[in-house]
Protein backbone atom coordinates (compact mmCIF):
# COMPACT_ATOMS: atom_id res chain seq x y z
CA UNK A 1 0.00 0.00 0.00
CA UNK A 2 1.39 3.48 -0.59
CA UNK A 3 1.49 6.54 1.81
CA UNK A 4 -1.18 7.90 0.01
CA UNK A 5 -3.58 5.25 0.09
CA UNK A 6 -3.53 5.19 4.03
CA UNK A 7 -3.88 8.36 4.16
CA UNK A 8 -7.08 8.51 2.43
CA UNK A 9 -8.37 5.51 4.82
CA UNK A 10 -7.15 6.88 7.52
CA UNK A 11 -8.64 10.22 6.88
CA UNK A 12 -12.27 8.35 6.35
CA UNK A 13 -11.75 6.12 9.31
CA UNK A 14 -11.29 8.96 11.60
CA UNK A 15 -13.43 11.35 9.72
CA UNK A 16 -16.61 8.67 10.32
CA UNK A 17 -15.49 7.86 13.98
CA UNK A 18 -15.56 11.75 15.04
CA UNK A 19 -19.38 12.39 13.53
CA UNK A 20 -19.84 9.03 15.67
CA UNK A 21 -18.56 10.20 18.87
CA UNK A 22 -18.63 14.08 19.07
CA UNK A 23 -22.58 13.53 19.35
CA UNK A 24 -22.35 10.90 21.66
CA UNK A 25 -20.13 12.91 24.01
CA UNK A 26 -22.73 15.79 24.13
CA UNK A 27 -25.42 13.60 24.29
CA UNK A 28 -24.11 11.94 27.55
CA UNK A 29 -22.90 14.84 29.01
CA UNK A 30 -26.09 16.51 28.73
CA UNK A 31 -27.59 13.55 30.57
CA UNK A 32 -29.73 11.96 26.72
CA UNK A 33 -27.45 9.06 27.13
CA UNK A 34 -25.52 6.81 28.79
CA UNK A 35 -23.57 4.07 27.06
CA UNK A 36 -22.41 3.89 23.73
CA UNK A 37 -25.31 2.20 21.47
CA UNK A 38 -25.31 -0.35 18.91
CA UNK A 39 -26.79 1.89 16.52
CA UNK A 40 -24.17 4.41 16.32
CA UNK A 41 -21.15 1.26 15.85
CA UNK A 42 -23.92 0.13 12.79
CA UNK A 43 -24.07 3.58 11.81
CA UNK A 44 -19.98 4.02 11.71
CA UNK A 45 -19.42 0.32 10.13
CA UNK A 46 -21.78 1.30 7.41
CA UNK A 47 -20.08 4.80 7.00
CA UNK A 48 -16.86 3.05 6.73
CA UNK A 49 -17.46 0.75 4.16
CA UNK A 50 -19.99 2.71 1.99
CA UNK A 51 -16.68 5.76 2.04
CA UNK A 52 -13.88 3.03 1.58
CA UNK A 53 -15.92 1.79 -1.74
CA UNK A 54 -16.31 5.31 -3.01
CA UNK A 55 -12.84 6.45 -2.29
CA UNK A 56 -11.80 3.89 -4.47
CA UNK A 57 -13.69 5.27 -6.92
CA UNK A 58 -13.38 8.93 -6.57
CA UNK A 59 -10.22 9.59 -4.46
CA UNK A 60 -7.75 7.94 -7.49
CA UNK A 61 -8.70 11.40 -8.76
CA UNK A 62 -6.76 12.96 -5.78
CA UNK A 63 -3.29 12.41 -5.16
CA UNK A 64 -0.37 14.40 -3.32
CA UNK A 65 2.48 15.70 -5.61
CA UNK A 66 5.76 16.27 -5.22
CA UNK A 67 7.78 19.21 -6.93
CA UNK A 68 9.20 17.18 -10.46
CA UNK A 69 9.62 13.04 -9.78
CA UNK A 70 10.24 14.01 -5.67
CA UNK A 71 8.28 12.54 -3.27
CA UNK A 72 5.00 14.16 -2.16
CA UNK A 73 5.43 17.21 0.30
CA UNK A 74 4.12 16.97 3.61
CA UNK A 75 1.61 19.56 2.75
CA UNK A 76 0.26 17.55 0.01
CA UNK A 77 -0.09 14.69 1.88
CA UNK A 78 -1.70 17.23 5.11
CA UNK A 79 -4.02 18.12 2.37
CA UNK A 80 -5.20 14.70 0.86
CA UNK A 81 -5.31 13.97 4.73
CA UNK A 82 -7.68 16.33 5.40
CA UNK A 83 -9.70 15.96 2.63
CA UNK A 84 -10.41 12.36 3.11
CA UNK A 85 -11.09 13.23 6.95
CA UNK A 86 -13.92 15.43 5.54
CA UNK A 87 -15.31 13.26 3.13
CA UNK A 88 -15.64 10.71 6.26
CA UNK A 89 -17.33 13.18 8.79
CA UNK A 90 -19.96 14.70 5.99
CA UNK A 91 -20.42 10.77 4.86
CA UNK A 92 -21.49 9.80 8.04
CA UNK A 93 -23.25 12.75 8.41
CA UNK A 94 -25.31 11.79 5.06
CA UNK A 95 -25.84 8.10 6.27
CA UNK A 96 -26.89 9.21 10.01
CA UNK A 97 -29.54 11.43 8.30
CA UNK A 98 -30.63 9.40 6.01
CA UNK A 99 -30.99 6.85 8.73
CA UNK A 100 -32.92 9.30 11.05
CA UNK A 101 -35.60 9.68 8.33
CA UNK A 102 -35.86 6.53 7.71
CA UNK A 103 -36.70 5.85 11.21
CA UNK A 104 -39.05 9.05 10.83
CA UNK A 105 -41.38 7.21 8.50
CA UNK A 106 -42.05 4.56 10.74
CA UNK A 107 -45.56 4.14 12.18
CA UNK A 108 -45.18 3.32 15.71
CA UNK A 109 -45.65 0.90 17.77
CA UNK A 110 -49.09 0.90 20.17
CA UNK A 111 -48.55 -1.05 23.17
CA UNK A 112 -50.88 -4.36 23.49
CA UNK A 113 -54.19 -3.59 25.19
CA UNK A 114 -55.70 -5.41 27.92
Amino acid sequence: MTTELILKFLGIFLGVLARAIIPWLRKLREGKVRRFRKGYIYSAISSIILGFFITLLIFPQFVATGVGASAPSLESLLKLFCLAFGFGFGWHAIVSEAASWAGAFREPIEPAQE
